[in-house]
C-alpha cells in the first residue's frame, strides 16, 4: 500500500516511516505542508498521515485542498492538540480519522488499514504488476504462488511495485529500509536486490539498474 507521510518533527518522519515500511507500507515522506499537497495533486496513494501543525501548510488546509479536488484518498490526522473541539475541526474539514500524540504504531498500523479496506475498491488496482501481486499489505504472490521473502526484501519490493517503472535511488531505499541510525552500509542494498532478482527468476518482471538513478521494477510483457 502507497502511503504519504507529512511530517515536520525529521526524527519523528524518520522513525514513522521505517515503521511503515517494516508494516507492508510504501511511504513518500515530506516534511511541510505544500510538499505534502503538491503530491496529493500529482501521485495515487492509498491513505495520506498528516501531522496538523506543519509549516507552509498546516495539515487542515491541506486536507481541505484536497477535498475541494474532489479527492477521497483517505486522511489520518496527527496533532498533539487533545481538545475535542480540535478533533472536530479536523474531521469537519474532511479527515477520516484522528491520533493524538504519543501514540503507540500499533495503533496507527490498525486505524491505516482500516481507512485502506474502507476504500479497497479505489486501490487494488496498485496491488497488481504483472505475474506479481501483493495482498493485504502482507502477502506477496507471483504466478498465484507465495513469495518467501524476509522483512527486508519485502520493504524493497514493496517500495519498488509502488514506484514501478520508475527508478528509486539507493539512498532512498536504505532510507526506507534500514533508518537513520542503522549500522548497515549502502552496499547492502546491491545484497538485498541481488536476492531479489533470484526469486523473480522465471516471471516477466525484472529489476533494472538505471547508471546513476537507482533500481526500477520492469515488466517484459508491457507494450513499449
Amino acid at each position: 500500500m502507497r502511503l504519504l507521510l507529512a511530517e515536520d518533527n525529521r526524527e519523528l518522519a524518520h522513525w514513522l516511516e521505517k515503521a511503515l515500511v517494516q508494516s507492508g507500507f510504501a511511504v513518500d515522506c515530506v516534511y511541510d505542508g505544500q510538499a505534502a499537497d503538491h503530491l496529493l495533486q500529482n501521485e495515487g496513494y492509498a491513505v495520506a498521515v498528516l501531522d496538523i501543525e506543519m509549516p507552509r501548510l498546516d495539515g487542515l488546509e491541506v486536507v481541505q485542498r484536497l477535498r475541494q479536488r474532489g479527492q477521497s484518498t483517505p486522511v489520518l490526522l496527527l496533532t498533539a492538540r487533545h481538545a475535542v473541539a480540535d478533533r472536530v475541526k479536523g474531521l469537519n474539514v474532511g479527515a477520516d480519522d484522528y491520533l493524538a500524540k504519543p501514540f503507540e504504531l500499533e495503533e496507527l498500523d490498525a486505524r491505516l488499514r482500516a481507512l485502506v479496506r474502507r476504500s479497497e475498491g479505489q486501490v487494488s488496482e496498485a496491488q497488481q504488476f504483472g505475474d506479481l501481486s501483493l495482498h493485504d499489505g502482507n502477502i506477496f504472490m507471483l504466478q498465484d504462488k507465495a513469495l518467501a521473502l524476509t522483512p527486508r526484501e519485502h520493504a524493497l519490493l514493496t517500495i519498488l511495485l509502488y514506484r514501478r517503472r520508475r527508478p528509486v535511488a539507493k539512498s532512498q531505499l536504505f532510507e526506507q529500509m534500514f533508518g537513520l541510525n542503522d549500522e548497515a552500509s549502502l552496499e547492502s542494498i546491491e545484497l538485498y536486490v541481488h536476492r531479489l532478482r533470484k526469486k523473480l527468476l522465471g516471471s516477466n518482471l525484472q529489476i533494472t539498474t538505471l547508471r546513476g538513478l537507482g533500481y526500477v521494477l520492469e515488466c517484459s510483457d508491457e507494450a513499449p
